[in-house]
């Protein structure tokens, strides 16, 4: 329900950014880049197995044993706490560097 909700601000944010570039810069192109962005910032964020990224950088190679538990019931047997975000410092790293350097491209395209 969380990541509905979420979905659905993220694609209002989308659509206000597309509107925001359509006006400033009256190019088709760079609303359909704006889009293109956005959806994939979106599914970059909210699709992955966050679960899997939030371990240590090199644990990341090992298999993850897989759990008979459907995902509501896994989500109701975990505490609160453990919805929290874990940052990690490699892994936080290498998604900001991606992040950045997709924004810069659309930057550099849409500002020209």
């Amino acid at each position: 329900m969380r990541l509905d909700a979420a979905l659905q601000k993220g694609m209002v944010v989308i659509v206000a950014a597309v509107v925001v570039v359509g006006v400033c810069t009256f190019s088709l192109e760079k609303m359909l880049a704006t889009y293109a962005v956005g959806i994939v910032g979106i599914a970059g964020i909210l699709l992955p197995d966050w679960e899997f990224f939030h371990q240590d950088f090199p644990q990341w190679f090992a298999f993850m044993r897989a759990r008979r538990a459907t995902a509501v019931a896994a989500a109701a047997g975990r505490s609160p706490a453990s919805w929290r975000f874990r940052l990690y410092r490699l892994s936080s790293a290498l998604i900001t560097l991606i992040y950045a350097f997709g924004l810069f491209r659309w930057w550099m395209f849409v500002s020209s």
